[in-house]
């Protein structure tokens, strides 16, 4: 089955050496990797191009821009990837044998780079609340089949929690596929902000999702 990496950006022209290092081998071995931009303002689209990177262009808004990723992708799989997200070196064999047992989408562990002590407590709480609940964020490079992603409809084109709400769509069809193996994540919006400050305010945006967005969402479907 063939893959699609599709990543989201926006003003990410710093990120892009560190991607396109990690992610050469793949494509050389015939992955899809496409960028998606938002209308980046720091030349990250014209930079990627010139780097022989294949770019779609799309409106802003990460929902909007992996459903535009989606519809350009040529793969049976698709792994939504974040520019500052690192895969492990086997992910796209882990990814290929994750859906082979009848489960159509998944998720990696995670890991927070960075300074603070606190950032390896923030991901095994994460890592240890998603397979709990099957729930999956971006950060945790979601991947699933075409085929699930279709029946879905894509991400919901919402402008927050839509890797929540896509989780809790493809629950309807099978559970996820929680692989152990990390991805390594930045921790530049955790150590900027402050993670205790990161922290509530995630949990905050979630709880108010939870009890307005998650209705008003409802009634779109």
């Amino acid at each position: 089955m063939k893959l699609s990496i599709i990543i989201p950006v926006l003003n990410e022209s710093a990120a892009l050496p560190a991607l396109m290092a990690q992610l050469a081998t793949l494509m050389q071995d015939g992955v899809d990797v496409l960028l998606v931009d938002g209308g980046s303002q720091d030349h990250t689209a014209s930079l990627a191009e010139r780097a022989g990177w294949r770019v779609v262009r799309s409106e802003r808004g990460r929902a909007h821009q992996m459903n535009a990723g989606a519809a350009s992708a040529s793969g049976d799989i698709f792994l939504f990837l974040h520019a500052d997200t690192q895969l492990p070196p086997d992910a796209v064999a882990q990814v290929r044998l994750a859906l082979q047992g009848g489960r159509c989408w998944g998720r990696f562990d995670v890991v927070i780079a960075g300074q603070a002590l606190m950032l390896r407590v923030v991901a095994w709480m994460m890592n240890r609340r998603s397979r709990w609940s099957g729930m999956a964020t971006g950060d945790q490079a979601m991947f699933m089949t075409r085929q699930a992603f279709d029946a879905v409809g894509g991400f919901p084109e919402q402008p927050l929690m839509e890797d929540i709400e896509m989780s809790l769509r493809l629950k309807r069809l099978s559970p996820p596929v929680c692989l152990r193996c990390k991805v390594t994540t930045s921790g530049r919006r955790w150590e900027t902000r402050g993670v205790w400050r990161t922290i509530f305010l995630m949990w905050r945006l979630r709880w108010a999702y939870w009890q307005i967005g998650r209705a008003s969402c409802r009634e779109r479907v």
